[in-house]
């Protein structure tokens, strides 16, 4: 049963607030027990980002379809399989759910409540990483999206686990979670100047990957 705008909205508010607690949060544990050794420290913030992801889109999904992402949102808008005026406040929920997360991860670990990151994530070769993971992750999602709910969790978890350690950016691959992690000068962070880059490319990535899966499964594109 489709649930009510109103509680999709809050739903993906929520879900994206829990993503990037985990994600930051998860940064700043890894960071300060890691001891210096920041492949173990990128390790721990995967495990923990990917756990998270799976367990959120397994109990979200029945809600709001568990997007917690601005490009799946666009994606899915340009698909058809939701409407433009729907998105319009998806968006924004995202991004305030996902400053929220931030800010509970900064206070939960004794720190001011925003600051922002100095983390340099600047050149082509991070922008073309942005472009890769965002492709990716929209054609996993439209590639497992005939599937059960779980099997999506998983694919959706296991791509971004892998993903950071793949592209150079660490796959952010959502606006929502660049924005977010500008408030953080920690492990996860990235400078404030360095986002809209990173934003223009994953937009980027998501149009090509929904341009390329109409191609790839017509028929999804042809339901009454």
């Amino acid at each position: 049963m489709r649930q009510p705008l109103a509680k999709r909205v809050v739903a993906e508010a929520l879900g994206t607030f829990f993503l990037l607690a985990a994600v930051v949060g998860s940064g700043i544990m890894a960071e300060r027990l890691a001891n210096g050794n920041i492949a173990l420290a990128l390790l721990a913030n995967t495990e923990a980002t990917g756990a998270a992801l799976i367990a959120l889109i397994i109990s979200f999904a029945p809600l709001s379809g568990a997007h917690f992402n601005p490009v799946v949102t666009l994606s899915f808008a340009l698909r058809h399989d939701l409407l433009w005026r729907e998105a319009a406040v998806y968006l924004p929920a995202q991004v305030a759910g996902g400053i929220g997360g931030v800010v509970a991860a900064n206070l939960m670990f004794g720190l001011p409540a925003v600051f922002l990151a100095q983390h340099s994530r600047a050149g082509m070769a991070q922008l073309f990483s942005e472009f890769i993971a965002t492709l990716g992750l929209v054609s996993v999602i439209l590639g497992a999206g005939r599937s059960t709910v779980a099997v999506v969790a998983v694919a959706v978890g296991a791509y971004i686990s892998a993903a950071y350690w793949f592209t150079a950016s660490t796959s952010f691959a959502n606006p929502a979670v660049t924005v977010a992690r500008c408030l953080s000068d920690t492990f996860a962070g990235i400078r404030p100047a360095d986002a809209p880059g990173f934003i223009v490319a994953q937009l980027a990535g998501a149009i090509a990957a929904t341009v390329l899966f109409r191609w790839l499964m017509p028929a999804e594109y042809n339901k009454p």
